[in-house]
């Protein structure tokens, strides 16, 4: 790469948009501990703090002298734009000496802010230097102590400061040279001295492959960090230890529907699972809907089956029908994909058209044991009166069709059998539901192709994408498989289910219109609404600036929403306590970090989840 001058950024060279990359991720395997936007890591020297005779050229990380060097008062140093960051654990950078000069008198080492440019690191307060004429150490003080061989040109000296001990040793050409100091202080530069005539250094603070097996020993100090941590006493609370962990991997199971799992986890471990089998895999039933982008009937089932949640959830509404105009611009909502499968009739016979008028309970009779000839679900699991469901919110009521228009029968309710691992017989057109296998779902194929071969999964990262529900020809929208590499259209390309998502539009407007005069501006549901509609601005959505929404990993974040309401309104916690004590847990090692902890880099909690 041809020299630059100082402080030049080709942006819009390839080269260097290739170089900034791979700096980046040297960077970030290297500290992975570290938030660049709380703490940014030195990445090349600063032009600011410099005494006057340092020149910089080749984006500030050649360093050469321009002074008089006639004796010690005419040396001169530079410090790199940022100090350490703590969270490191363990910093290293490396310096090639270019040129010697007539001297050679060159110091490599560390200053704090504020430390005098006009002078050689090492010889003030808060100072530490390796020089190259006599190999000798300067830690704030005038006078060295002899450390280790000289240096000169084509040498490359490393510096590496373990900021869990506090020490800093150097290396030469790749070779360790033993500790230098000891005690050293908190936020300290990178910083380089020269003094005569002629010499030039260059760094690299990562931006080429270090000469020294820096990530070797890094994984010394991460051994010995995760030994302190296993070796940690337990004593005689082992046994109350095992049984919070027990309720919290039990918990977590229940969490996300895992049936099967978690009750052949609490026969093992003899604990109570809190909620109802059957409540379970109607939730799991719920999430899978969403998943799929079938956001319909899964705000259908949750009314069935937890009536009054939404209409006590205003926010959490808005939410999914913004989430489902999405789907339906997919082609994935049943709203849109019913149209494939028989003719369009009248605005006023849609599936689930959303009235501003309080209308009658939903007659899906898909939803065992939810519909207008069976009892409703206070808690997932049938009770024993007729209730119908009514809303004071447009789209609070009925939200699919009957079976003409759904694509696939499911089955909400099940058996409170405390054996769900048995094996029960099953059709092509039935679904298997005793094991965990519920999880993964079926593959389905859109008309629009949106959902060929793309990856969803659950926010604990364990659900691989399957699509849904079943594995009869009806789950297929138009009964037939689509060709992966056949473009995708509005609405599945579908005229009626266009007209039918327009439609929805006015109704989800008219929906925000409503809850802006009953609870004020929401400017987060203005967001949504805009960033949903913006969607219609675009000939191909699927890529554009607002694309992103369509990716059916944004469903994720929605599923998680819902799936805690509906845990909370049977008053069982929204979130599992697993994943607040890792929360507690992460929060713990980034206030580690800002306290200057420097072994917290070596005690991620992503370093313990296998």
């Amino acid at each position: 790469m041809a020299e630059l001058g100082a402080g030049s950024l080709q942006g819009g060279d390839p080269a260097f948009n290739y170089q900034e990359r791979e700096l980046n991720e040297r960077l970030k395997r290297l500290y992975p501990a570290v938030n660049e936007e709380e703490t940014p890591l030195p990445r090349s020297w600063s032009p600011k703090d410099k005494y006057s005779y340092i020149g910089l050229s080749q984006n500030n990380l050649r360093v050469h002298y321009k002074g008089h060097g006639k004796n010690h008062k005419d040396a001169a140093s530079v410090r790199a734009t940022h100090p350490i960051p703590a969270a490191c654990g363990i910093y290293y950078f490396e310096v090639k000496i270019v040129s010697k000069g007539r001297d050679g008198y060159m110091g490599i080492g560390l200053s704090a802010q504020g430390v005098n440019m006009n002078r050689l690191p090492g010889w003030d307060k808060h100072s530490y230097g390796y020089h190259g004429d006599d190999g000798h150490s300067f830690c704030s003080s005038g006078t060295g102590q002899p450390y280790g061989p000289t240096f000169t040109t084509g040498d490359v000296i490393g510096c590496c400061v373990n900021l869990i001990n506090n020490t800093c040793f150097y290396t030469k050409n790749g070779h360790s040279l033993g500790i230098a100091f000891t005690d050293l202080p908190p936020n300290l530069y990178p910083t380089v001295g020269l003094q005569t005539p002629g010499e030039i250094v260059d760094a690299n603070f990562g931006q080429q492959p270090f000469v020294f097996d820096i990530e070797d020993y890094m994984s010394e100090w991460r051994a010995k960090i995760h030994g302190m941590i296993a070796r940690f006493p337990i004593g005689e609370r082992l046994g109350e230890w095992q049984a919070v962990l027990q309720n919290m991997v039990s918990s977590y199971l229940v969490h996300h529907g895992y049936c099967a799992t978690a009750t052949a986890f609490a026969r093992a471990t003899e604990t109570m699972i809190q909620e109802e089998q059957a409540s379970i895999k109607n939730r799991q039933r719920i999430q899978k809907l969403v998943l799929a982008g079938r956001v319909g009937e899964a705000i259908e089932a949750t009314q069935q089956l937890y009536p009054g949640l939404l209409e006590h959830n205003p926010n959490l509404l808005f939410m999914l029908k913004c989430r489902q105009f999405v789907e339906m611009v997919n082609g994935t909502d049943s709203e849109v994909r019913c149209f494939s499968t028989r003719s369009p009739k009248s605005q006023d016979s849609y599936p689930g058209s959303p009235s501003l008028s309080p209308r009658h309970g939903a007659t899906n009779p898909h939803l065992h044991g939810a519909g207008a000839d069976s009892p409703t679900c206070s808690n997932g699991v049938a009770p024993g009166k007729n209730k119908q469901s009514h809303s004071k919110y447009p789209g609070i009521s009925s939200t699919s069709s009957s079976s003409s228009s759904s694509p696939s029968s499911v089955n909400y309710s099940e058996s409170n059998s405390t054996d769900s691992t048995k094996s029960q017989p099953h059709s092509s057109t039935s679904n298997q539901e005793t094991s965990d296998s519920e999880m993964e779902i079926e593959p389905e194929h859109y008309t629009n192709g949106v959902l060929e071969n793309s990856s969803a999964r659950i926010m604990n990262g364990t659900y691989k994408h399957e699509e849904i529900l079943q594995t009869d020809e009806s789950s297929l929208g138009n009964g037939v498989a689509e060709d992966a590499c056949a473009p995708r259209q509005l609405c599945g390309g579908n005229q009626a289910a266009t007209e039918r998502m327009i439609q929805f539009g006015r109704e989800l407007q008219a929906l925000n219109e409503q809850l802006c005069r009953e609870y004020g501006k929401n400017a987060m549901h203005k967001k949504m609404l805009q960033d949903a509609f913006s969607l219609l601005a675009y000939s191909d959505p699927w890529n554009c600036p607002v694309g992103q929404q369509l990716d059916p990993m944004q469903r994720e974040s929605v599923c998680s929403a819902l799936n805690s309401a509906i845990l909370e309104s049977q008053n069982l916690p929204k979130q599992p306590p697993l994943m607040l004590a890792l929360g507690q847990a992460t929060e713990c090692v980034q206030l580690m970090a800002r306290v200057r902890s420097g072994s917290c880099s070596f005690a991620r909690v992503d370093n313990f989840l296998h």
